[in-house]
C-alpha cells in the first residue's frame, strides 16, 4: 500500500493524536483518499492483534469502505447490517450500518472492550443520535473522517472529537497536483430564494423546489451552449424537480437522464454514464453526495443552493477527482438573488477569509461572458488587490497618525516646560513592569492628554507622565497643548501658567487671527496671578 505524502502525516497525526487523547477528527476532501487514510489505520491496529469497527451511514460507504480496504491490505470485513451480523464473526474489522448497529439489541452483542479503534465515515453526522449510541458504547479510540467539519446547525464537533488531527484542504490538494482544478463560470440566470426558509441552518428543499421551478428552462439553455464538451453531474432539491429538469436538458440537445433513491435500474444509470461521452448529465436530488465515485465527471451544477459548506464541498466533490485527459472541474455558478442568507459559492472551496469570497464572486459575476475563471488564479488576484488595498489603507493610516502626533508635545520638551514644577522621570530598574514598552491604554491617554508618545519607551516613564498631568489637571496648571501653543509664539515658563491665564491668552490671540495682541512681548510677559504669586512668595 503506498500512500501519498499527506495520506502519511495524515496516519502519523492520528497515531500521534491518540497518544494524548481517545477521539481525533481528520478533515480531508473528497477525492482525497479518507478510505485509503483509515485503511492504513486499519492495518495497523490488525498488526497489533485488534479489531476495528467501521461506522457509515449508507451502503454504498459500507460496501466502499470494505472493498477498498481488502484491496490495499488483504484484511477480511464481516458486516453488521440488516440481516447480517457480524457480532460472532473473527474478522479483524467489522464495517457496519449505523442505523443497524444504533439498535440496543445489535449493540449488546458486542463486547464494549471488543475493538481497538473505531472509525466513523462522514463524521459530521456524529452528532446524531444514533451515532451518539454507538459511541457511548465502546471503549475505544475513535477516528473521524469528514471533508469538512462545518455543519448546517452550527453544532461543533468538539462536543465529540477531542482534537482535530489533521486537515488537509482543497486548495493544498489541486496545488499538490492530487485534484483536478476547479474553474467556475457565472451564469446571468438571477434566481430569486427571498421565500425560501431556512430550517436547522439550510434552505428547505421543498421551498427550494418551488423557487428554482420558473427558471429550469432558461438554465437549460444556457447549459447547453456549455456542457455539450463536458461530462455533467446536477443536483436538485426535490426527485420531481430532477425528472422535469431532466426533460428540459433533452429538449435543448444535452443526453440527460435522472436517479433517484428509488430507480430501479440505479446501477444501470451509473454505469450508463460512466459509460457515456460528453454531452451527458446526470441529474439527482442529493442522491450523489456520497458514496458515489466518478472520476470522468468534468462538470458540476449545484441547483440545491446551501449554507453549509460540508454539503456544497461535497456535491462539488464529485467532479474533482482526477481522469486521465481531464485537465480541470467546471462549476456553473448562478446569480443567487437573497439579502437574508449566505450561500456558498465556488469560492468558498478556495478561499477561507470572508472578504477574498466576497472579491471572488465579484470578479466572476463580471465576467459572465468570457472564459470560465479558474478559481486559484482568481483567488491570487484578489488577495493581490485586497493586500495592496490594505498596504494604501495603513499607509494613510501611519500618515495620519504622523501628522496628528505632529501636533502633539514632545515629552521632553513638555519635561523641560514644566521643569521648575517636577523633576523628570528616572527609571527603577528593579521593577521589571515598568520596563515594559507602554500599554495601548497608556499610549491613547497621552496623546488624549496632548503629549507625544512616539519617544516614550517604557510603562513607568508614561505612567510617570500620566501622573503628572494628573496633578496638574487638579492644581489647575496649564495642559500639554496650551504649552506647546504658547511656546510657539515665544512665551516662557508656560507650564508655571494657570490653566485660565494660558486659556485667556489663546483667546486674545486668537481674536487678533492668530497674530500677539499689541504690545505683547512673550519674552517679557508673565500672566498677572504668576505675578501676584511670585510678590507674596
Amino acid at each position: 500500500m503506498q500512500l501519498r505524502p499527506y495520506q502519511l502525516a495524515a496516519k502519523k497525526a492520528i497515531f500521534d493524536t491518540w497518544r494524548t487523547c481517545d477521539r481525533a477528527l481528520a478533515v480531508l476532501p473528497t477525492g482525497t483518499g479518507k478510505t485509503i487514510v483509515f485503511s492504513a489505520i486499519c492495518s495497523d491496529v490488525a498488526a497489533a492483534g485488534k479489531r476495528c469497527l467501521i461506522i457509515a451511514h449508507r451502503e454504498e460507504l459500507l460496501q466502499q469502505a470494505a472493498d477498498k480496504l481488502h484491496r490495499m491490505t488483504g484484511l477480511v470485513s464481516a458486516v453488521e447490517k440488516g440481516d447480517q451480523h457480524a457480532a460472532d464473526s473473527y474478522a479483524p474489522v467489522v464495517v457496519a450500518s449505523v442505523q443497524t448497529l444504533s439498535r440496543p439489541a445489535r449493540l449488546e452483542a458486542f463486547d464494549p472492550d471488543e475493538f481497538g479503534c473505531m472509525i466513523i465515515d462522514e463524521a459530521h453526522h456524529t452528532l446524531a443520535p444514533t451515532y451518539q449510541a454507538i459511541v457511548n458504547h465502546f471503549h475505544t479510540k475513535l477516528l473521524g473522517v469528514t471533508a469538512t467539519a462545518d455543519r448546517g446547525d452550527k453544532r461543533n464537533l468538539g462536543e465529540v472529537y477531542e482534537k482535530l488531527a489533521f486537515e488537509y484542504s482543497l486548495l493544498s490538494a489541486v496545488q499538490g497536483g492530487w485534484l483536478c482544478r476547479p474553474v467556475a463560470k457565472t451564469l446571468p440566470v438571477k434566481l430569486n430564494l427571498a421565500g425560501v426558509r431556512v430550517s436547522a441552518g439550510d434552505f428547505q428543499a421543498a421551498d427550494l423546489g418551488h423557487a428554482i421551478e420558473p427558471y429550469l428552462e432558461d438554465i437549460a439553455r444556457q447549459m447547453a451552449g456549455i456542457c455539450h464538451e463536458r461530462k455533467t453531474v446536477v443536483f436538485l432539491p426535490l426527485v420531481s424537480t430532477s425528472q422535469r429538469f431532466v426533460n428540459y436538458l433533452n429538449a435543448v440537445g444535452l443526453n440527460a437522464r435522472e436517479v433517484n433513491g428509488e430507480s430501479p435500474d440505479r446501477k444501470e444509470l451509473l454505469q450508463w454514464f460512466h459509460d457515456a461521452g460528453p454531452g451527458a448529465c446526470l441529474c439527482n436530488a442529493m442522491l450523489l453526495t456520497e458514496g458515489w465515485d466518478e472520476p470522468s465527471a468534468d462538470c458540476v451544477v449545484v441547483l440545491r443552493p446551501t449554507k453549509v459548506r460540508a454539503l456544497y464541498a461535497q456535491m462539488v466533490g464529485r467532479g474533482t477527482r482526477l481522469h486521465p485527459g481531464k485537465k480541470d472541474v467546471l462549476l456553473l455558478d448562478f446569480l443567487w438573488h437573497t439579502d437574508r442568507h449566505q450561500l456558498c459559492r465556488p469560492c468558498h472551496l478556495v478561499c477561507t477569509n470572508d472578504d477574498i469570497s466576497q472579491r471572488v464572486s465579484e470578479l466572476m459575476a463580471e465576467e459572465t461572458q468570457g472564459a470560465p475563471s479558474d478559481l486559484l488564479e482568481a483567488a491570487a488576484v484578489a488577495e493581490s488587490k485586497a493586500k495592496a488595498e490594505r498596504e494604501e489603507s495603513l499607509r494613510k493610516m501611519l500618515e495620519e497618525q504622523r501628522h496628528r502626533r505632529a501636533k502633539l508635545v514632545d515629552p521632553l520638551q513638555f519635561e523641560a516646560s514644566i521643569s521648575g514644577h517636577l523633576t523628570s522621570y528616572e527609571p527603577d530598574l528593579s521593577d521589571l513592569a515598568s520596563l515594559a514598552p507602554p500599554s495601548q491604554k497608556q499610549v491613547d491617554a497621552l496623546e488624549k492628554a496632548g503629549i507625544n508618545p512616539t519617544d516614550i519607551q517604557t510603562a513607568g516613564h508614561a505612567s510617570r507622565l500620566l501622573d503628572v498631568l494628573s496633578l496638574r489637571r487638579s492644581e489647575g496648571l496649564s495642559s500639554a497643548k496650551q504649552i506647546r501653543l504658547l511656546e510657539r509664539f515665544g512665551f516662557q515658563n508656560v507650564g508655571q501658567w494657570s490653566m485660565l491665564d494660558a486659556s485667556h491668552m489663546i483667546d486674545r490671540i486668537a481674536a487678533c487671527q492668530w497674530h500677539l495682541p499689541r504690545g505683547v512681548v512673550p519674552a517679557l510677559y508673565m500672566p498677572q496671578s504668576l505675578q501676584n504669586q511670585q510678590e507674596t512668595a
